[in-house]
């Protein structure tokens, strides 16, 4: 198997090195510690006269290499020195001789036995060769520290005049290089490209070194600038110590007075800031009050006194603003464009406050950004919710410690300008304790009159708000009827294709049909807005995107109400279960408002013999438990004309029930849903399935208006009632939303009780009852004693005839 021609090509044991380049002319001195180097070292001086390849192994850290991991060059080396060592691996010295190609790896196991044939160095230019050496002895010489790790051995090389390819060799193994740059060296067989890579790498690792050398120096004189400053502030510190602070602050008062002069403020705001600037500057620096003066003076300086932004008058472009980011409610945008409309007219902010009226999620916070848009003005928002010192928003005095300015100077300062828009949020949530009444304070503040001399403690100066546009948003919305969105579509027209833009999706991917999206609607959000929508739809859209990337041919996923249930879980919300095919005793469906919009409101009613106790459950309110009493008095008023006993009160108990007892409910609108239900009850007249009503109810039995009725009749529409029974108050508000409405929705507009039952009950209360026709029968009897006339006749006829005889005489003498 050996050759004796080993130095120009055969067989060798192979042994892989890991990232490093041998190279020929030197020496090599490596631990050999694998199993299949050991056999290749053992193999090579038992069969091959000492001699293995060293093949090149690029990557280190893998420790079974194959024939997949060495590069396809190597060099021919003999095995010198062999030490054994207490671990069992081997320190042994190699003497590379020669670069050598390989042609096949014969085998891997038991060790590496690879055909090769040798590279001897191909020298071709001899005068460039002998530039290339000489240019290559000045570097070394020159450079030697710089560029080269042992340099000892490249300067005696150059000195004992070694041929070139030696000289090559041992200065391109000392490079300051890594091994991997090194490889080229060993592929290349031409003497002068070697010798041309070599001044490269040197010029390279100079310009290297001169980079590092700067950076160095850079470093070192940031060191030294750095220890001159600290001393020298260490030294001034020192100064300043025993001259009282006055070196700094004399500086800092000059600093100070000419930015005070330099902001233009208001004659009074700058005659107080100069006083102050006194002030701060007869005081030392350890002073506590020195602190709170510059952060005074500092405030006054950053506060706006005359900046302003410059408003958009094109009434157009904000009628666009808001009709890109609000869907509907077109009403609540007419009353902003009014009002925008006279502000740009004018010049002047009118003298009144918008306030912005809902449940969480409809928009408000964003109408109120959209107004600034508008008019593009500076936007700060102020977060009223909790709020019950009235410190925030007249600021604190300065005579405490950490004094700070109220929320309101405080987004002044913020917008850097003195007309920004400033939405005042959830101020219904303000309130109110030991420390003062937030509310009260804020009357300043909204007072046109008043807000162009406001005073803030932190300032304890005037500051004018007139240019500030205030808008106001609350939750709770009393009996302000409120037009909410709807939300089909929204989600059809808006959310949707927003969310398919999101998350690069298109229609076709997404179908999502209209009864899945009612289902989503009805039975997985709650809300008047549309936010827990958007993130039901967003959660579907990320289930169709996982589907389409798990099955590339899928194009398009249709969302069924399976799907939704499978996705989502089961339903959050559930409606109301009503009886719609029966009428019911004592049972009416009246209409709620909540702040998650319209429901339905069942009203149980049960009379049961007793002493004329009233019952109520279900978490009833004060208001709604007034209602309940104002119908039992129209009910004992109005006992002989509805066929009810006077004594109904007193010898019967009469519960009232309200389900889903565990949620408070109060409000007037149930007046006379009650009213119905009692009524049902005692007289065993059903209530018919169909109809729902909403309405206050006096002692007389006038029906009152309600609010709210928009959500109250969607409501209905939901439940397919075909009847609504509502006060004719609220005609004229009816009007307004007749468009939003069910057209196969009836709507009866009752003035007093009296039309309510007669469109509620089954049997017309007021109608004559079949009894009353009953009671005429004596007028038959009547008429047969006439008919029996005869008898009487009869009668007179047995009279005894000296009585006969008296009676014709009388008769004569008449």
């Amino acid at each position: 198997m050996y050759r004796s021609n080993v130095l120009t090509e055969g067989i060798l044991p192979s042994i892989a090195i890991r990232g490093i380049a041998p190279f020929p002319h030197t020496d090599l001195r490596i631990e050999v510690g694998r199993i299949v180097s050991k056999n290749a070292l053992l193999e090579a001086e038992k069969n091959y006269n000492n001699y293995v390849l060293l093949l090149i192994q690029e990557n280190p850290m893998i420790d079974k290499p194959t024939e997949n991991h060495v590069l396809d060059y190597g060099v021919v080396a003999k095995i010198g020195i062999k030490i054994k060592l207490p671990n069992g691996n081997f320190k042994v010295k190699f003497d590379p001789i020669v670069r050598a190609e390989l042609i096949q790896i014969e085998q891997t196991d038991p060790y590496f036995l690879t055909r090769f044939k040798t590279m001897p160095t191909v020298q071709t230019d001899v005068d460039q060769e002998l530039a290339l050496v000489r240019m290559l002895a000045k570097q070394v010489l020159e450079n030697n520290k710089q560029v080269l790790k042992n340099p000892k051995l490249s300067l005696e090389a150059i000195q004992n005049g070694v041929s070139s390819d030696k000289l090559c060799d041992i200065v391109a193994n000392s490079l300051k290089v890594s091994e991997n740059q090194k490889f080229k060296y060993l592929k290349t067989d031409s003497l002068n490209q070697r010798l041309t890579y070599l001044l490269e790498d040197i010029e390279k690792e100079k310009y290297m070194n001169q980079i590092e050398n700067e950076i160095n120096m850079t470093v070192k004189r940031n060191i030294d600038e750095n220890q001159k400053e600290y001393y020298l502030r260490e030294k001034m510190k020192a100064i300043q110590e025993e001259l009282g602070d006055k070196v700094k602050k004399e500086s800092d008062i000059e600093e100070l007075k000419k930015k005070i002069l330099a902001k233009k403020m208001p004659k009074h705001i700058e005659e107080k800031a100069i006083y102050e600037l006194t002030r701060y500057q007869s005081l030392p620096a350890s002073s506590g009050e020195s602190g709170v003066i510059r952060t005074y003076l500092d405030f006054l300086i950053d506060l706006p006194w005359h900046e302003v932004s410059i408003d958009e008058t094109d009434i157009k472009k904000a009628e666009a603003a808001l009709d890109a980011t609000h869907f509907g409610l077109e009403k609540v945008k007419e009353r902003i464009i009014e009002y925008l409309a006279v502000k740009i007219l004018t010049g002047k902010n009118p003298q009144t406050i918008l306030c912005l009226v809902g449940p969480p999620g409809v928009g408000k916070t964003s109408l109120g950004k959209s107004i600034a848009e508008s008019l593009d003005r500076r936007y700060v928002r102020v977060s009223l919710g909790g709020l019950r010192d009235e410190a925030e928003i007249r600021g604190h005095r300065r005579t405490y410690i950490g004094a700070l300015p109220g929320k309101i100077i405080q987004a002044i300062k913020k917008s850097k300008v003195i007309n920004p828009v400033i939405l005042l949020d959830e101020i219904d949530k303000i309130s109110h304790d030991a420390h003062g009444d937030p509310s009260s304070a804020l009357l300043e503040v909204l007072d046109p009159e008043q807000n162009q001399s406001f005073t803030d403690h932190f300032l304890d100066t005037e500051y004018d708000l007139s240019q500030v546009m205030f808008i106001t948003t609350a939750n709770h919305m009393d009996t302000i009827p409120y037009p909410l969105l709807d939300r089909m579509e929204i989600a059809k027209n808006f959310l949707i294709p927003k969310r398919l833009l999101e998350y690069g999706l298109t229609k076709q991917n997404f179908k999502l049909p209209e009864t899945s999206l009612t289902k989503l609607i009805t039975e997985y959000t709650k809300e008047s807005g549309v936010r827990q929508l958007d993130r039901q739809l967003a959660k579907l859209m990320r289930k169709v995107i996982q589907k389409l990337l798990k099955n590339k041919k899928l194009k398009s996923v249709s969302i069924s109400d399976t799907t939704i249930q499978e996705w989502l879980g089961y339903p959050k919300f559930k409606k109301t279960n009503l009886d719609p095919k029966h009428n019911t005793i004592g049972i009416s469906t009246g209409l709620a408002w909540t702040e998650l919009g319209g429901e339905i409101l069942e009203i149980e009613s049960s009379i049961i013999p007793g002493k004329g106790n009233l019952s109520l459950t279900g978490q009833l309110g004060e208001v709604m438990q007034e209602s309940v009493h104002a119908a039992l008095s129209y009910l004992r008023s109005k006992s002989k004309e509805l066929g009810l006993k006077k004594s109904f009160t007193s010898t019967n108990d009469i519960h009232i029930h309200i389900p889903e007892g565990a949620t408070p409910k109060d409000g007037p609108s149930a007046g006379i849903t009650m009213c119905v239900a009692i009524l049902s009850a005692l007289t065993k007249n059903p209530v018919k399935k169909d109809v729902t009503m909403s309405g206050e109810i006096t002692l007389r039995g006038r029906v009152l208006a309600v609010g709210g009725l928009k959500e109250k009749l969607l409501a209905a529409s939901r439940y397919n009632m075909k009847t609504a029974i509502v006060s004719k108050e609220n005609f004229d508000d009816i009007q307004e939303i007749k468009s939003d409405l069910d057209q196969n929705l009836e709507i009866i507009y009752a003035e007093n009780m009296d039309d309510v039952l007669k469109h509620a009950l089954v049997k017309n209360p007021f109608a004559k009852k079949p009894m009353a026709r009953k009671k005429i029968t004596p007028a038959v009897k009547v008429k047969k004693v006439t008919k029996t006339k005869p008898k009487t006749t009869s009668k007179v006829s047995k009279i005894k005839p000296a009585q006969a005889r008296k009676r014709k005489s009388t008769t004569k003498k008449k």
